[in-house]
């Protein structure tokens, strides 16, 4: 008989500590994979599913983009095999559904269309189910995942770097190359420098943006922004970030903004800024009843084309082998953003150093 307990970090209640427990994994149905987690990043994203802003559904397991290796496979798996090293990133793509089949997968059904009701993957000792958010739930052990949501990765690089390619890397990667669609010579104003926005301006250097600003109130982030390639670092909170960013444009604002802050306010000033007829891309989530609120004339009249990301609108079997080779050639940099790792019993020091801005990204890693 297959062994499946786990120690897993367990939300069981929202805004109160996770409960670390040894839990056992449910064993695989039709077209799921059982997956030894090497590493799963503290996404700033649990901070807001841990304190009840996204409306997760408690008994859950966090945790939403993975790497490990495939230990498992139910019945009718085809795309995976035991002995495979896999990536488990935030989105699935089925190949099947509405999304899938007009070539959108990064609004695939089989995550997007479940109501926030999540597979059920556990049962803790007390014999209650437990889900995995984001059909995931990358901060235990062990994941039990379908089969359209694990992608064999090929590479030298270890396990941790690999990681980031389940969420941050992809989704700044593919805010500049899918999304704002990024041409050589064009400026771009990146608001927020966490994990997201330094991916993001890694990766219009890579695309051969002219010039880079990078907008963010934290000090220290703003250096990091700097040792990667910003031409200018403007801290929101001592002047006019729309302002300064259309000073630095001849008055006109930046061809394409990126947004990866969360905040209502910066995705506002990512529209204001951006040029007449430019492109400003959103990505963040501050709750999920969050507004925004935009002047009508700039919206409406001005050309300007303002664009929702998710993951990066990656495809990930064509994104990812990209990112990786931009990974191996030194292209990317993940050594700044990689600014702690944790094991799961420490999951809400964790938390707090993403709330804190203490961490870029933070690793849960896991020792087998």
């Amino acid at each position: 008989m297959t062994d499946r307990s786990m120690r897993a970090a367990v939300l069981r209640e929202t805004g109160v500590p996770f409960s670390i427990e040894e839990v056992e994994l449910l064993a695989p149905t039709d077209g799921r994979v059982v997956v030894r987690t090497h590493a799963s990043p503290f996404c700033s994203t649990d901070v807001h599913n841990w304190s009840g802003a996204l409306a997760k559904i408690p008994p859950t397991i966090l945790g939403h983009a993975s790497i490990g290796e495939v230990i498992e496979v139910g019945p009718g798996v085809r795309t995976a095999e035991v002995g495979q090293r896999v990536l488990v990133p935030g989105t699935p793509e089925c190949g099947s559904c509405y999304y899938c089949s007009v070539g959108e997968p990064w609004q695939c059904s089989e995550l997007f269309d479940l109501g926030g009701v999540y597979p059920d993957i556990a049962r803790g000792a007390d014999g209650a189910l437990i889900s995995g958010a984001g059909c995931v739930g990358g901060y235990a052990e062990l994941m039990n995942v379908s089969q359209n949501q694990v992608f064999p990765v090929e590479s030298e690089l270890d396990s941790d770097t690999l990681s980031l390619l389940g969420c941050g890397i992809t989704t700044g990667y593919g805010a500049v190359v899918n999304a704002a669609r990024l041409r050589p010579g064009e400026s771009v104003a990146v608001f927020g420098a966490g994990h997201l926005g330094l991916w993001m301006l890694q990766a219009a250097r890579v695309a051969r943006a002219s010039f880079v600003v990078v907008v963010e109130p934290d000090a220290r982030r703003r250096e990091v922004a700097r040792s990667l390639g910003a031409d200018v670092v403007i801290d929101p909170d001592g002047e006019d970030a729309v302002a300064s960013v259309q000073s630095l444009t001849g008055g006109r604002g930046a061809d394409v903004t990126l947004e990866a802050s969360s905040s209502t306010e910066a995705q506002r000033a990512a529209v204001l800024a951006v040029r007449r007829g430019g492109r400003a891309v959103l990505s963040g989530l501050e709750r999920g009843d969050a507004e925004v609120s935009i002047p009508q004339v700039p919206l409406s009249l001005q050309s300007r084309s303002v664009i929702s990301v998710q993951n990066g609108n990656v495809r990930m079997r064509r994104d990812v082998p990209e990112c990786i080779r931009l990974l191996e050639q030194g292209l990317f940099d993940a050594m700044p953003i990689i600014t702690s790792r944790y094991s799961v019993d420490q999951l809400d020091e964790a938390r707090e150093a993403s709330k804190n801005h203490d961490d870029l990204s933070g690793l849960v890693v896991f020792a087998h």
